[in-house]
């Protein structure tokens, strides 16, 4: 076991995220330069002798997405290169997660493609958080350690000290993390079903469950365009609901996200820090972030002094 101070690394796409789990291990983040050419190369350098340490590099593979793939490959073969004992890369989103399987001819399993590249770039250890499907950690010929944002969701709709609730998930396959999260907040539960009856005709949503009278909070592990949490949020209100609530760990919010929240139904949609949030997103009355910052420096902590990380993913 190992009493010796982590070594954090920052990579530029979140590095808010990587302040405050460095003031949360009271570690200071190893000086590096990262920057563009004008040309768009990206370049690297370690400015701090990191032989033989253990090396924790902070980067979420957020968009734009293959910029900050490739500025985590090039940290992490410089940290190589300057004879890192170990390099655990911390990827609290993994991009691509969603193309984990054929679903059609002739296309590639990307999210497989990007665990082989950052295996062979040099990560020994990788640490993430709410894979989009559980299977991607099976991807890596290294240990892979996925945490759960769930915790920090459930503390805080606690504090809110909401009553008859029921946790909603968004589709089928959100039903085990929808019945941990009403399991945790002695809630009921329901599940939203989603159908197109012909093709080109706009989705049907049916809701399993009662919510008649209740608030419904939607749980999932990202929140895109936001376009079918509207329309789910749209569904619970007309099927009774007093109020809906949204949370989801990854604050994707790309395209229309903004106006889809800003003119929904929601009450409040619940989101971490796992990806940085753009200025209007900021400006949104009806987001709120929560830092997960405490939860990968716990995590970081355990691995570094060599001890169990598993009762953090209950």
């Amino acid at each position: 076991m190992t009493t010796k101070e982590p070594r954090l690394v920052s990579g530029t796409a979140n590095r808010a995220l990587s302040e405050g789990i460095s003031q949360h291990l009271g570690a200071p983040l190893v000086e590096a330069e990262i920057r563009r050419f004008n040309d768009g190369e990206i370049f690297v350098q370690i400015n701090e002798n990191i032989r033989s340490t253990e090396v924790f590099v902070i980067q979420p593979t957020c968009p734009p997405v293959n910029d900050n793939l490739l500025e985590l490959l090039f940290i992490i073969d410089a940290l190589k290169r300057a004879s890192a004992k170990t390099i655990t890369a911390i990827i609290p989103y993994y991009g691509y997660a969603r193309q984990d399987r054929k679903v059609r001819p002739r296309v590639p399993i990307s999210a497989k493609l990007a665990a082989d590249i950052i295996t062979t770039a040099g990560a020994h250890r990788i640490l993430t958080m709410d894979l989009h499907a559980g299977q991607i950690q099976g991807f890596f010929n290294i240990p892979v350690d996925n945490l759960y944002a769930t915790p920090v969701l459930v503390d805080y709709f606690r504090e809110k000290k909401l009553t008859n609730i029921v946790i909603v998930a968004p589709d089928a396959g959100g039903v085990e993390r929808a019945r941990n999260f009403a399991e945790r907040l002695n809630a009921s539960l329901a599940i939203i079903d989603k159908r197109r009856p012909e093709p080109g005709e706009a989705e049907v949503m049916h809701i399993i469950g009662n919510v008649r009278g209740k608030t419904s909070i939607i749980v999932d592990d990202m929140i895109d365009t936001a376009g079918t949490m509207k329309k789910g949020a749209e569904a619970l209100a007309k099927a009774g609901s007093e109020a809906v609530y949204a949370c989801g760990t990854h604050a994707v919010f790309s395209g229309n996200a903004i106006n889809n929240i800003e003119n929904s139904a929601f009450a409040e949609v619940v989101v971490t820090n796992s990806i940085p949030l753009r200025a209007d997103v900021q400006n949104c009355s009806k987001i709120t972030r929560l830092s997960v910052a405490p939860l990968f420096g716990e995590a970081i902590l355990r691995i570094n002094e060599g001890q169990s990380v598993s009762s953090l993913f209950l």
